[in-house]
């Protein structure tokens, strides 16, 4: 297996590998001119993330800067939007579903580094998938971490920790983030009221 192989199959690897040296660099590349693109230039922000990521849906809005490892490693489903200073570093893969909010600085690492120095120094590493459901809020300055799985219909409160899977249909916060309560028919009835007093005073 190549290094990038092992990489991906969630095995040590090396990360000082010249091939994947060549992949950070286009990711580099791809990400500083994003970064350097005015508000006028949307239409381009757009083809250079669709360049960046493994996959992503028609729409996606990622509010500059970001940066990631790879890119490639990334499959983002169809309407995401991700606000300032977004971090995803997969250098596993990284799977983010349809109609998913990111608050600013929310930050996905993948990467896992041995726990003993003399391993660490060596450049050697492995990291962990992460995946995230459909309809899914993650609030400003969380973090996720590797391996996480997060279910469809969530909410993530800012500030929070990911360390374990969460459920569907629950609102989760804290470090380490845990399951707050469930999301309710009450809650989707008290929405859909306020979604309606909101259309009827543009009447």
């Amino acid at each position: 297996m190549t290094e990038k192989e092992k990489m991906l199959a969630g095995e040590l690897y090396n990360s000082r590998d010249p091939e994947l040296k060549k992949d950070a660099a286009r990711s580099r590349r791809i990400t500083r001119l994003f970064n350097n693109t005015t508000e006028e230039q949307q239409e381009y922000r757009t083809q250079l993330l669709k360049e960046l990521f493994g996959s992503t849906g028609q729409y996606i809005y990622i509010e500059p800067p970001f940066r990631c490892d790879y890119g490639s490693n990334t499959y983002i489903g169809e309407g995401f939007y991700a606000n300032f200073d977004c971090i995803i570093l997969d250098v596993a893969e990284v799977y983010i579903g349809n109609n998913c909010l990111f608050g600013p600085r929310v930050c996905v690492y993948t990467p896992c580094h041995p726990i003993d120095a003399d391993v660490r120094n060596t450049g050697i590493e492995s990291a962990k998938a992460i995946s995230i459901g459909n309809n899914v809020w993650i609030g400003g300055n969380a973090v996720i971490n590797p391996g996480v799985t997060i279910g469809s219909n969530v909410v993530i409160g800012s500030g929070s920790v990911v360390t374990k899977d969460i459920p569907d249909n629950v609102v989760a916060a804290g470090n380490p983030c845990r399951v707050i309560r469930p999301i309710t028919d009450e809650d989707k009835q008290y929405w859909a009221n306020k979604l309606e007093e909101y259309r009827k005073g543009l009447e």
